[in-house]
């Protein structure tokens, strides 16, 4: 569902993420000062995977909703949901997400999606992701650290 929202003061997060080499997939590398923003750079590890984010303007804002059974089951649905948002109309590639709830006791994210339209002729084509997986899928939680980091296999 699109939102509105407001440019003014719209800043864009650090890149905290990283591309690991696997057999014939590739492994997304997500982390941050907490879990939240280490699925939200999973997520935009992914868009920046399928196009890159440079180009990308922010114009739009659309809402999801992600419902998983576990911590990786919820990684899981969410990071499906925004290749759903990429796959479907509105084509959005997303160059900035922020979760808006992260409830680990139901295990729901909802979740802002900054971005645009994917365009061909504006936005490099980048490799096609078929599917997330739940392949060697890790949620890795150091709260001594302050670190939080997951790792996600998607299929190319």
């Amino acid at each position: 569902m699109e939102v509105e929202f407001s440019k003014d003061n719209f800043l864009l997060p650090e890149i905290k993420y990283e591309y690991l080499d696997h057999t014939a997939d590739v492994q997304l590398h997500g982390w941050g000062s907490t879990l939240k923003e280490a699925f939200e750079q999973c997520g935009v590890a992914m868009f920046g995977y399928m196009t890159e984010l440079s180009y990308v303007t922010v114009n739009n804002c659309y809402e999801i909703e992600a419902k998983g059974d576990d911590i990786e089951g919820l990684l899981f649905h969410f990071l499906d949901e925004l290749l759903f948002l990429f796959s479907a109309e509105p084509y959005l590639v997303c160059k900035k997400l922020e979760i808006t709830k992260f409830d680990l006791d139901n295990f729901e994210i909802a979740c802002r999606c900054y971005g645009e339209p994917f365009e061909l002729g504006k936005h490099p084509q980048g490799t096609e992701v078929k599917a997330i997986t739940y392949s060697a899928m890790q949620v890795v939680q150091d709260t001594a650290k302050e670190l939080y980091e997951v790792f996600v296999i998607i299929d190319i």
